[in-house]
């Protein structure tokens, strides 16, 4: 049992900072793309992924982890961006939706019994709209009550969104189907493995 244990914690040490690794690289590898404000990132890409793989609360807890280094003052944000200074950011509503999408994509998936590709499916896209509620309305309250910006219209707000949805959708699809054959891989020689190490 004690063997077992500390399979699981070590496991658990290994893949919560390799995800906030991964959105450090997710936020970097391709924000020199920027429309509206809104850096094209692959941050959503492993947000999904991170609670579809780690479920709620590990998932959750990566992406708490790598938005505390971030505020830390490291560049892991969009941009090779980091410090308190992106609390007043209007993307930041984006960075706090992930630790929201990556619970409740893993919430989703652990309440149900039949962990089936449509399962995963409806699991991440409940997270990408969560992703994108949240983020939006954050980035035009931030527009128009912290910068000051009456110019920039709700309707402006979500048409910036536009260009990174259609890529988010496609990533949600391809990290809906890699996760349920992540998943059932890891559960089918997952037996024969804790047999082992119980021994």
């Amino acid at each position: 049992m004690s063997g077992r244990t500390r399979y699981f914690s070590t496991i658990e040490l290994v893949l919560i900072p390799m995800f906030a690794a991964l959105m450090a690289i997710g936020a970097n590898v391709t924000s020199f793309l920027v429309i509206g404000g809104v850096p094209i990132t692959l941050q959503t890409l492993f947000a999904t992924l991170a609670g579809a793989l780690l479920g709620s609360r590990r998932g959750a807890l990566s992406m708490l982890i790598y938005l505390l280094i971030g505020l830390a003052g490291f560049p892991v944000f969009a941009q090779f961006r980091g410090g308190l200074s992106s609390l007043v950011s209007p993307t930041f509503g984006f960075l706090i939706s992930f630790i929201i999408l990556a619970f409740v994509v893993g919430k989703i998936i652990e309440a149900s019994s039949k962990k089936s590709v449509s399962t995963f499916m409806i699991a991440c896209f409940v997270g990408l709209t969560i992703n994108y509620v949240f983020g939006t309305n954050y980035m035009y309250f931030a527009y128009q009550f912290i910068a000051e910006l009456d110019a920039i219209t709700y309707s402006m707000a979500w048409a910036w969104m536009v260009t990174p949805l259609i890529k988010d959708i496609i990533l949600t699809i391809f990290a809906a189907v890699l996760a349920s054959r992540i998943y059932h891989t890891v559960n089918k020689n997952s037996n024969p493995l804790q047999k082992k190490l119980a021994s």
